[in-house]
């Protein structure tokens, strides 16, 4: 106990490269303990005990593990509540400050003050920089000093921000690896011993395609073509830097910037306004008189809706979970406006499914497909299966590689007449916000 610790706990982080608080944390003067907890208030709300993303976790720690064996250091892994597992390294090390990365989700945010008032009350400093966004809670907000909710506005002042700081920054970490504490391998838990069961699932090391950041506002639109970056999970987890990314579509692709945008906003959204986890933006959408028929739900889930390009993506996610972009927009307003079912059965459905699952952005989409959010599609624009699929899958290569029986007898007709569905969603909508 008479050596003095810093301690850097990985989240949303999961990478040793142009860490922010890592970097931090090695310029301490102490030797650093790179800490991961399985936090077990999240892993026991898991339905499931076979999740791709804890399995993802699992194999980005064994990377990082792997890599600070060059170092001679070892991750130090625990399985609990967050608090409960502080009080415990606090009795085990010598601890003189604690560096994270700042989480903007109502949970994590309730954790971090919970670990916080704990870490004070034993005369331990605990540091939180911003490392997930390049941006982040009043560094882009109105003159006045409340957020924006409308994206373009957002949009422009973030641009502005960035040209004062003259882009983004980085932090190297590579020459300052030896400023971890000196271990040998310490024990590193199963999938089994967190109470998860393997898939056997290979996940890549980030890569961005920089080619398909090229042509990206060329080709996004298409489910057909692999013209999407997939790097969602990526961003999620923290296994590749923002500001790289940022940089990356600084010199390629205005575009893919944007989308960029569109994720530190929703997450500031999600900040600033925490009620939109479980209600609308826009309260008065509240009063919607919803149809919520679970068998029609449960045909929206199965990809069993007689709607070709629904039911590719709804079969794309329940296999792979993945989806693509423009198809879960399509997906989310036919279950929202044509099947008149609460968005908030969809979002939380994604949220089971999606490898790339961010309570953010999950949220904020789902809101904007439903016309409920910020700066939302308006409710009386009603998406068009039939004619989304003309226009983005022409050829139908998309919905014949997740529909085989597509064109035949086992195939479903469609569950509703959509121009119906349109006419009742717009009276529905125009009900509930002209109260």
């Amino acid at each position: 106990m008479s050596e003095k610790y810093t301690i850097f706990w990985f989240r949303r982080d999961l990478r040793l490269q142009d860490n922010h608080g890592l970097y931090l944390a090695l310029k301490s003067g102490h030797p650093v303990i790179p800490l991961f907890i399985f936090d077990a208030v999240i892993l026991d709300e898991l339905k499931d005990t076979q999740d791709a993303r804890v399995e993802f976790i699992h194999q980005r720690l064994h990377q990082i593990q792997n890599e600070l064996i060059l170092s001679n250091s070892s991750l130090l892994i625990r399985h609990g509540n967050p608090t409960a597992v502080w009080r415990q390294l606090i009795e085990e090390f010598r601890i003189d400050q604690v560096y994270v990365n700042d989480d903007y989700e109502p949970y994590a945010i309730q954790r971090d003050q919970a670990v916080n008032t704990l870490l004070q009350a034993n005369g331990i400093a605990f540091h939180k920089v911003c490392d997930q966004v390049i941006f982040e809670k009043n560094d882009v907000v109105k003159a006045d000093g409340s957020p924006y909710n409308v994206f373009t506005a957002y949009k422009n002042a973030w641009r502005r921000k960035l040209i004062e700081i003259a882009g983004p920054s980085v932090y190297p970490t590579d020459n300052l690896l030896h400023h971890f504490w000196r271990i040998e391998k310490l024990p590193f838990p199963t999938l089994g011993q967190l109470g998860f069961r393997k898939m056997n699932r290979i996940f890549s090391p980030p890569s961005v395609n920089e080619q398909i950041i090229r042509d990206y506002h060329l080709q996004r639109d298409y489910p057909a073509i692999d013209g999407t970056t997939r790097i969602g999970v990526h961003l999620r987890f923290g296994s590749v830097s923002i500001r790289h990314l940022v940089s990356l579509a600084l010199a390629i692709n205005e575009v893919w910037l944007n989308e960029l945008i569109w994720r530190e906003f929703f997450i500031m959204i999600l900040y600033h306004y925490p009620q939109v986890q479980f209600s609308p933006f826009r309260t008065k959408y509240d009063r919607i008189q919803w149809k919520n028929d679970t068998a029609d739900f449960e045909r929206w889930c199965m990809g069993r809706t007689g709607f070709p390009l629904v039911d590719a993506g709804m079969r794309e996610l329940n296999t792979t979970g993945f989806m693509h972009n423009r198809v879960r927009m399509i997906t989310a307003s036919f279950l929202a406006k044509d099947l008149l079912i609460d968005w908030r059965w969809g979002e939380h459905y994604f949220a089971e499914k999606l490898l790339d699952y961010d309570l953010a952005a999950n949220n904020g989409n789902w809101q904007w497909a439903a016309g409920t959010g910020c700066d939302a599609a308006p409710y009386f624009r009603v998406f068009n299966p039939s004619g989304q699929l003309a226009k983005f899958d022409p050829h139908q290569l998309y919905i014949r590689k997740w529909l085989p029986e597509f064109g035949s007898d086992a195939y479903p007709s469609p569950m509703i007449d959509h121009g119906f569905a349109r006419r009742r969603a717009i009276e529905v909508y125009s009900n509930a916000v002209s109260q």
